[in-house]
């Protein structure tokens, strides 16, 4: 076991312990659902850097697996959505977040009529090897977990979730991620890792690990402010700004020109005609905005039209458009 991954656990079982509140920082507005009553202890616990649930993922009572389940508020909302037996698969490393967990959820069932406490199957686990079966699972979803990996375990962890996935399955994820160079000081701070800190990446980087594992399309479904290192409180010379993340990856066929990511971009065409048709599947109507992923946006801007703009990218993707 690497060391970093037992400083991880350590943090973690005090947080089950102890809750800590504040130890991540959610920047995404808790969800406020009919019939929802999220207990203060989950609230309490709630270690993440943005959100995993999204309904329109959870359409059809999907089965999900969430790993790293912190005090068991994402399992109560995919829950909600499910309330079937079994239907969410609950995996933490540590067993005394498992044991916070149960008790948190206990008080869900006393407090949410719609909610019983088999709806949900926690299991001890890891990560890096998943007691999940093969292509068993419909969305996969972690929050502020795998930024604590280095590059091998990050790359086990996202080939564990393309395993368990079904085909057109979707894995969802919230993490920090950093534009600017992290010092190797910080980036080897075992704590600072686990504290979802010193771990993040950019986001093309990101994107690239999630995508070289197989996964044909990626949408950033957020981007927002997380946090701030600077020279006062820790060891680097410039100030570095961390942004959160959601992104959802699904496990599409790779296309022959390589994954879509869709970042947020839009293309409008303005031109004389109704539409424009580029030969390749690709269709704008005038003066209509469509979503295009970023490979699409380049070929667009690459053809040198004047009536056609494309916007930069948002980081903000809500489905449809184009690839």
């Amino acid at each position: 076991m690497n060391t970093y991954l037992e400083t991880a656990k350590d943090v973690y079982k005090k947080a089950a312990e102890d809750p800590q509140v504040g130890l991540c920082c959610t920047t995404t507005p808790i969800w406020q659902l009919p019939d929802l009553d999220i207990p203060t202890e989950m609230l309490q616990m709630n270690y993440g850097c943005g959100s995993t649930v999204h309904p329109r993922d959870l359409s059809g009572s999907p089965r999900v697996l969430y790993v790293g389940v912190g005090g068991g508020m994402e399992l109560l909302q995919f829950a909600y959505f499910s309330r079937s037996q079994g239907k969410i698969v609950g995996v933490d490393a540590v067993p005394e977040m498992l044991d916070a967990c149960r008790r948190n959820l206990k008080l869900a069932e006393a407090s949410n009529s719609w909610f019983a406490g088999d709806f949900i199957d926690l299991r001890q686990g890891d990560a890096l090897r998943l007691n999940v079966e093969d292509e068993s699972i419909d969305v996969a979803a972690q929050n502020c977990l795998f930024n604590i990996f280095d590059a091998g375990d990050l790359e086990k962890a996202l080939a564990e979730m393309y395993r368990v996935l079904k085909p057109y399955g979707r894995l969802v994820l919230s993490d920090p991620v950093c534009e600017t160079p992290m010092p190797a000081v910080l980036r080897e701070d075992e704590r600072l890792r686990a504290l979802c800190l010193s771990g993040a990446l950019p986001l093309r980087d990101y994107i690239k690990r999630i995508t070289d594992i197989g996964f044909g399309t990626v949408e950033v479904r957020a981007k927002r402010p997380y946090r701030i290192l600077d020279s006062k409180h820790y060891e680097t010379e410039q100030t570095i700004y961390i942004e959160s993340v959601e992104i959802c990856a699904i496990k599409d066929p790779m296309p022959d020109d390589g994954p879509c990511v869709f970042t947020g971009k839009t293309a409008i065409y303005f031109g004389r005609d109704e539409s424009y048709d580029d030969g390749k599947g690709h269709t704008l109507i005038y003066n209509q905005p469509v979503p295009v992923c970023d490979k699409t946006a380049s070929a667009f801007a690459k053809l040198g039209r004047e009536d056609i703009f494309i916007s930069e990218s948002t980081y903000f993707y809500d489905g449809g458009g184009c690839c």
